[in-house]
């Protein structure tokens, strides 16, 4: 009678870390952690979004990775409005699947967020806001996909993918990877490609 409990509570351990290794984390989160928004298909004019949500709300990783770039201090200026300083507060991380994922007009960047620092997906990098060249609009983060670049390339760091069909993906816990059209969009224009849109 004890050896039969003994092998079904084994066989029953055995299939329950089975099951649990079975269904791994996603890999893609979708960048608002706990608030409702919205973003469009497209911005302006170059690839990127902007997913309009709450003063204060959460951005978070969209998948694991090192983080990249920061700016906790908003340069921008109305009298000059530099390109480089128009996102204000931001967070660029490179994923793991060798993509740039880039977030602006932040009100906070995350304590403890440093270039070089690893985050996983879904982790906190910082707090919606109307930083840079958002003042005076509704609150959101300025969303954009591309290749690692070196720093202050602000025109390719801002976004050279048309990210919604990503977040259409990730929002309903889709693991969707841009690292192929990423990849084949650098190849294409080169990786430090003229600057288009203003």
């Amino acid at each position: 009678m004890r050896r039969t409990t003994s092998l079904i509570m084994s066989a029953f351990f055995l299939l329950t870390i089975f099951t649990q290794s079975a269904q791994a984390a996603p890999t893609y989160a979708f960048p608002i952690s706990g608030c409702t928004y919205t973003y469009a298909r497209a911005h302006h004019n170059y690839p990127a979004t902007d997913i309009l949500t709450k003063k204060g709300c959460k951005f978070v990783a969209s998948t694991s990775g090192t983080i990249d770039e920061i700016n906790r201090v908003d340069k921008w200026s109305g009298k000059t409005n530099l390109g480089a300083d128009r996102g204000g507060l931001f967070v660029s991380m490179i994923g793991d699947d060798g993509v740039r994922y880039y977030g602006s007009h932040l009100g906070k960047v995350a304590v403890g967020i440093e270039p070089g620092v690893r985050v996983a997906a879904g982790d906190l990098l910082g707090l919606i806001g109307t930083s840079g060249d958002a003042r005076g609009t509704a609150s959101h983060v300025h969303y954009g996909i591309s290749w690692p670049t070196p720093a202050d390339i602000w025109w390719v760091r801002r976004g050279e993918l048309l990210p919604w069909q990503y977040l259409n993906a990730w929002k309903v816990g889709k693991d969707l990877s841009p690292a192929k059209s990423v990849a084949a969009l650098e190849k294409k224009i080169g990786t430090v490609p003229k600057q288009v849109g203003y």
